[in-house]
């Protein structure tokens, strides 16, 4: 087999789930944690700014904003993930994903600690997330180790969002048109 169809397969658990790919990864840190999101469903990174509640849902949806006169769902990931809260600093940042939810092309935003930067990982820097660790959560794809030491919890942004899928789509809706 050569390199390139080796940096062209997935990664995959015992059951057979597909997990996360070699690719490019963009880095970011949520409480004191690394984390990796496919850069192709990256749009940009925006500073953090005022957002606005949307009345009755979850705490992990904390409201939306007005991107360049797209309104826009905005995720709380330490909420999502069970972390605990912490003030925001002037590294807090605003990833804008696009994502699909419930046959929807969707933009939406995911609040973090700091973004870092872009790695690429090949095939043998990923691997599934080991068994009984707890790791093996639907959104964690699988995890990279780019460097010795390095681990970085590569997330499924999809299912992170699916997670909140009726309180993301209230929220986007009250909202112009996301499509």
């Amino acid at each position: 087999m050569s390199a390139l169809e080796q940096a062209s397969l997935d990664v995959t658990r015992e059951d057979g789930a597909s997990l996360a790919q070699p690719g490019k990864y963009l880095l970011f840190q949520l409480a004191g944690e690394r984390y990796g999101l496919p850069i192709l469903q990256v749009r940009e990174i925006i500073s953090l700014e005022a957002i606005t509640r949307v009345p009755r849902t979850s705490a992990c949806v904390l409201g939306v904003i007005n991107l360049r006169g797209r309104v826009i769902p905005v995720m709380d990931l330490r909420t999502r993930f069970d972390l605990e809260n912490a003030p925001a600093t002037d590294e807090t940042v605003i990833i804008v994903l696009q994502c699909e939810l419930s046959d929807r092309r969707l933009t939406i935003g995911v609040v973090v600690d700091d973004v870092q930067e872009v790695v690429s990982l090949r095939a043998e820097h990923v691997s599934a997330p080991p068994p009984g660790t707890g790791l093996e959560d639907e959104f964690i794809l699988g995890i990279g180790t780019p460097q010795e030491g390095q681990i970085i919890f590569l997330l499924d942004v999809d299912a992170i969002v699916r997670f909140d899928e009726a309180d993301v789509l209230l929220a986007a809706d009250r909202g112009i048109d996301n499509s």
